[in-house]
């Protein structure tokens, strides 16, 4: 991450549907709680879902641990969106080799992993859309630690 605080994040995935309205969530109520004072959204790098809630799944296991995702729409990355936020937080590598094909050279640096956040034996978030209940509850625990992790990052540098 740069020296710079960053004032706006991005979470994007596939669909918008899951982890990114998921990491939405979660970071914005942890910030919340932090007092850290940032703009937050989610996008997905495919059309998919454009303007539908986050997957049911996703929303019941955010719930049971005081996350409220219902009101988030999902949306696409929009080329505005480079230029727009300081940090760009991709959950795996293919939504971040997408974006990096899309992204102007000189917002490049802002697009990063969120797992490179903590210390994980995972380097990526794993889409849970196919998966059962077990695979979106791991899918918030690496939300959670990253998003810790994060937070740290830039309340050190506030």
């Amino acid at each position: 991450m740069d020296t710079e605080t960053p004032q706006s994040l991005l979470f994007v995935c596939l669909g918008n549907i899951c982890r990114s309205p998921t990491a939405e969530g979660v970071f914005r109520e942890k910030a919340n709680k932090s007092g850290v004072d940032v703009k937050i959204d989610s996008a997905g790098t495919g059309g998919y879902h454009i303007g539908k809630a986050p997957d049911k799944r996703s929303q019941d296991v955010a719930l049971t641990r005081g996350y409220d995702l219902s009101k988030l729409q999902c949306r696409r990355v929009q080329d505005t969106d480079f230029s727009g936020f300081d940090l760009i937080i991709a959950m795996d590598k293919a939504n971040e080799r997408d974006l990096l094909k899309r992204c102007p050279d000189e917002f490049k640096h802002k697009i990063k992993l969120f797992m490179s956040f903590c210390d994980s034996e995972f380097e990526e978030i794993p889409d849970p859309y196919y998966s059962g209940k077990k695979g979106f509850e791991l899918v918030l625990d690496l939300i959670e630690k990253a998003s810790d992790g994060l937070l740290l990052k830039i309340a050190s540098r506030a």
